[in-house]
């Protein structure tokens, strides 16, 4: 057999499904020839060949036929590879295909089931020979090589095409229709469906061709959509079922120029719906099918039909789905998708996800009205409302504009118009009440006369737009009027993602698994840090939230770490914020931050009445404030506005000291600022990118961190511990640092519920491993208490004394430095090294020696503190105690421990 008949006989999907390859409803594949990560294989049904767009596949720069394809895949030699097709080609995978120097339909085609199938892949091969198909693909920005789209050119069933059994399927499957008699041959005739139009497919659950969409090249502005009969199937196919965010488009033209868009199909399942009024019962149930399914998001037409589809969609979806998030693209009016791809670069698309907008929901009632509203006499929908300050209408004698909108109050209807003669173009600007009728009647007389118009047809007109202004300012004050958000609805775990929770959760060595997991999730060192952070911020379930405060210098990566910790929580009980202004908290709904994780990504910016607000959130969990408010009457009265919580928070800061009183009521959390941490980093950068590191797998981890959260149930813990072990007397605000760690001892019992006992009423026990496991995680935050040098000031303090010891090995305690020394030494920035000088010669850390302010000065450490052995003997006090709680010492009456101050361990 020659290489030409095998080519002929043995088409690429058929070598493909020898492999168990199947590409998926765009023609994309995983390639088989490297680790392949998301699908880089493209196949091409009109060449019969595959391309690998991945810069490191083997196959990189060659169009593979099906020789080149079973050779790559065998590592085989040419010959080998053909007589490898040639067996191929004696097969029973193989469906012949007959060369043919033009575009041919199939011959001999059964049902109806593979007829879309097979005339399909007609009408995508006739892309290529039709030049106004290939104009107007391209006058819609689409690219035919990387979509699945064809042409009906409605020539396949004409002269030596012409196949019985090809018209019998076709009219069964409605592409054909009986149409009178041909006049040149007699016999049947038959009209074609969808002539001229280019073709999409429409397919099934398991990927079948089930239905097609047609839409015409010519006469666009008319009837332009058509569909098969009995609808079926959606585009571009269902939905992979572990979709979690889902792009709804009006049309099947805007989804599929999304589909081009390998950023949008990374992060977005795409589907299309069928117009304004075409979400399908199929749309409805490929929904359900999606169990890991978090947001859906409209991206309809900006036109009112669109806005109201998105309204009647979403008030459908979410009474179906409360736990879902439902948002939409802002559209310019009269924009969609595709025109907007015409017009703008690709990254407009990014834009445009990135500052959607949640869906506002109408209630019930003004539902109710907004549709009776539409359905009767008094149809806002003559009312141009586009821009509400500039509102149109065209009446029978002249046009009009309000300037300026209307007024809101319902005892009067003044507004601003500009009247525009239809016979005339004269114009006449006036101000007017609507509801006095005295002022309307002189006005249409005075109008009449000026504008040379007909004074009953004017007075129609104003009683006419008097009542569409009516309905439009009702309509407005209904939608203006909406209730506060309900309080957040929180993500219902499935049977399989609870089972593979709890099953994490009973597993030992949970809180060491749980660490391994935030590693998995990209945050790199800091081990006690994130595992610390991680459980602060799953306390927003319980009663008593815990805070932390996260200092470190500029750079450190401070923001980094908060924002990784934050995404390992639900993203329905987080608020991050990067800016607050003074009385926002005081704004916010009652229900809002109840049981919330609240993220400042930088707290040094917070004014005084925004820090008061949040101290009281945390400790009180309540805002309270008493304000003025304005009755209809006009009458001032005093009201009262509640925001409740609790919250917990994470927040970041680069100040070393900030207000006791805030401080206080946190764990503080200094980051790694040592070089061991910066090589890990950067290690961590570079190797993610060379690629070496999988974001997917990242993703994963991040997941399953939350879906573990979402497990944990709210339950009462007791502390039959409580008092047995003591924490150090020098910490400052000792009596809320010990109410603080009591706290965060629940919170370590809490998490291992699947594994505590519990009471007679069902309230979990705290186990000395609580007391142990919280200590070893709490040490460096209770040093910080202790220790009157902030977390990032004593890394630099201690790195300062080495330095010197390394330097002037005989007499370091006496030795003398310069800043530029220091500087060069540490690799500290000059701003950085300023601020740390500053505090320590405040302090009296150090002190100066000489020099001059113009040469520069020269310091010495005069207190050369004993933190080391500080920490070593807090260290040594709080291990005793647990060995003795662990011997059974609880009843041995431990008392305070006597622990040493900084001074005394010099």
């Amino acid at each position: 057999m020659e290489i030409a008949d095998i080519k002929a006989h043995l088409p690429i999907s058929a070598v493909l499904s020898h492999y168990g390859l199947q590409p998926d409803c765009a023609g994309r594949l995983r390639c088989p020839f490297h680790d392949d990560k998301t699908p880089s294989m493209q196949v091409y049904k009109k060449t019969q060949t595959c391309y690998c767009f991945s810069g490191n596949c083997a196959t990189h720069g060659k169009s593979l036929d099906v020789i080149d394809f079973v050779m790559h895949k065998e590592q085989c030699s040419k010959g080998e590879a053909i007589r490898y097709c040639e067996r191929l080609c004696g097969g029973a995978i193989v469906s012949a295909v007959q060369p043919s120097p033009r575009v041919t339909p199939p011959a001999s085609v059964p049902p109806v089931g593979n007829i879309l199938e097979q005339m399909f892949t007609y009408f995508r091969n006739a892309v290529a020979s039709s030049k106004p198909a290939q104009d107007y693909i391209r006058s819609r920005g689409l690219d035919a090589t990387r979509l699945e789209v064809g042409y009906n050119s409605a020539q396949f069933h004409h002269g030596s095409r012409k196949d019985a059994a090809l018209i019998d399927a076709c009219v069964q499957a409605g592409l054909l229709t009986p149409w009178g008699t041909n006049t040149r041959e007699g016999g049947q005739a038959y009209k074609p469906f969808g002539k001229y139009c280019v073709v999409f497919a429409l397919r099934s659950r398991g990927g079948a061709i089930t239905g097609m969409y047609f839409r015409s090249t010519v006469n666009d502005s008319d009837a332009k959509h058509f569909y098969l009969k009995d609808r079926k199937g959606l585009y571009p196919c269902h939905p992979a079922t572990d979709a979690v965010k889902l792009l709804l488009t009006e049309s099947v033209i805007d989804a599929a120029t999304l589909l081009q868009h390998e950023t949008i199909t990374r992060e977005y399942a795409v589907l299309a719906c069928y117009g304004t009024n075409g979400f399908t019962d199929e749309h409805a149930a490929a929904i359900a099918s999606l169990p890991q399914l978090r947001e859906i998001i409209f991206a309809f037409d900006g036109d009112d039909a669109g806005n109201k589809a998105v309204q009647k969609y979403a008030a459908q979806l979410h009474a179906q789905y409360p736990q879902l998030q439902f948002t939409t693209l802002e559209l310019p009016a009269g924009e969609d998708i595709n025109s907007m791809s015409c017009t703008h670069e690709p990254e407009i698309f990014s834009a445009l996800l990135d500052s959607r907008q949640p869906v506002v929901l109408s209630s019930t009632e003004n539902n109710t009205f907004l549709q009776s509203a539409t359905s009767d006499a008094s149809d806002v929908s003559e009312l141009d409302t586009r821009n509400p300050h500039k509102l149109r209408y065209s009446g029978a004698a002249a046009d009009y504009e309000v300037q300026g909108g209307v007024s809101k109050g319902l005892d009067s209807l003044k507004v601003t118009l500009v009247i525009t003669g239809k016979g005339s173009g004269r114009k006449s600007r006036q101000k007017l009440d609507l509801y006095e009728e005295k002022a309307v009647d002189k006005c249409c007389r005075e109008l009449s006369e000026k504008l040379f118009i007909s004074q009953p047809d004017l007075s129609a007109d104003l009683y006419r737009l008097t009542d569409l202004l009516e309905t439009y300012r009702e309509r407005e004050l209904l939608l203006s009027e909406q209730p506060e958000p309900a309080a957040t609805v929180d993500y219902p775990l499935t049977a399989v993602e609870r089972a593979a929770a709890e099953e994490f959760l009973r597993a030992p060595d949970l809180l060491g698994r749980i660490n391994g997991q935030l590693e998995a999730a990209g945050i790199i060192g800091e081990e006690s840090n994130r595992l610390l952070l991680w459980l602060i911020a799953s306390s927003h379930k319980l009663a008593e939230p815990l805070h932390a405060l996260i200092q470190g210098s500029s750079g450190s990566g401070k923001t980094r770490l908060l924002k990784q910790v934050s995404a390992c929580m639900p993203p329905e009980r987080l608020t991050k914020l990067t800016r607050v202004s003074e009385k926002v908290f005081y704004n916010y709904p009652e229900t809002y931050f109840v049981h919330r994780l609240l993220c400042l990504e930088d707290i040094d910016g917070l004014g005084e009445e925004a820090e008061f607000a949040l101290r009281e959130l945390q400790s009180n969990g309540e805002l309270t404030s008493a304000m003025s408010i304005k009755l209809e009457s006009g009458q001032i009265t005093s009201g009262q506005k509640t925001v409740r919580g609790p919250i917990a928070s994470l927040a970041c800061t680069t100040r070393g000291e900030w207000y006791e009183d805030n401080m206080s009521r946190v764990f503080l959390v200094a980051v790694d600022e040592r070089a061991t941490q910066t090589a890990r980093i950067l290690d961590y950068q570079n190797r993610k990118a060379a690629g070496q590191l999988s974001s997917d797998k990242e993703r994963a981890a991040t997941l399953q961190l939350q879906q573990l959260v979402r497990a944990l149930g709210v339950v009462e813990v007791v502390n039959p511990y409580a008092g047995r072990l003591q924490l150090p007397p020098e910490a400052h605000k000792l009596r809320r640092l010990n109410d603080l760690f009591l706290n965060f001892v629940k919170v370590v019992t809490w998490v291992h519920q699947y594994q505590r006992k519990r009471d007679g009423k069902n309230r979990l026990l705290v186990e000395i491993s609580d007391l142990a496991q919280a200590v070893d995680i709490l040490f460096d935050s209770i040093v910080l208490k202790v220790d009157e040098l902030d977390g990032s000031l004593r890394q630099f303090f201690e790195q300062l004394k080495n330095y010197l010891q390394k330097t002037h090995a005989d007499d370091w305690q006496k030795a003398t430095f310069t800043l530029r020394e220091v500087r060069q030494g540490l690799n500290v920035s000059k701003t950085q090294l300023f601020r740390y000088v500053n505090d320590l010669l405040r302090l009296e850390y150090i002190r100066i020696t000489g020099g001059h302010v113009n040469r520069g000065f020269t310091y010495q450490i005069s207190y050369w503190d004993g933190y080391t052995a500080l920490r070593e003997r807090l260290r040594k006090s709080l291990t005793d105690q647990l060995a003795a709680l662990q011997a059974g010492g609880e009843n041995s009456g431990i008392g305070t421990p006597e622990l040493a101050t900084v001074a005394e361990c010099e």
